[in-house]
């Protein structure tokens, strides 16, 4: 390395990671979505958000992002993270039954300058998977 200053992982991508998940329940709650949880952890993973509407449950996946230039936010959702985010779904419903259809949604977010960004952009996938 040259000198330069390099923040790794961790303190930064989670600022980064908090930014998006509260643009999307803000999103969430104008659309009268009420979130149940925010960062649900258990054995099997984790989930950014946990909403309830009138006909559904919906386990969120928030992806962050500057740009879609190499690819969309919602791609960076693989096959192994379905898996995990279904099994901690799956855990939470153990241990908060509900009569509501659940749902697993992704919410790409774009914000070029990060959480600096003025407009940040909110694709919303429903049924991503």
């Amino acid at each position: 390395m040259s000198g330069e200053k390099r923040e790794i992982g961790g303190a930064q991508a989670r600022v980064k990671g908090n930014f998006g998940e509260r643009l999307v329940a803000d999103a969430l709650e104008k659309n009268h979505w009420t979130v149940l949880e925010r960062n649900f952890r258990c054995r099997f993973g984790e989930i950014d958000l946990i909403a309830a509407g009138r006909e559904y449950i919906v386990f969120v996946e928030v992806k962050l992002r500057r740009s879609a230039r190499f690819a969309d936010a919602r791609e960076f959702v693989t096959r192994d993270k379905q898996r995990k985010l279904k099994a901690t779904a799956e855990w939470y419903l153990s241990g908060h039954p509900t009569d509501l259809q659940p749902r697993f949604d992704v919410a790409e977010v774009y914000a070029p300058e990060g959480d600096q960004t003025a407009q940040p952009v909110i694709r919303y996938w429903q049924n991503a998977f």
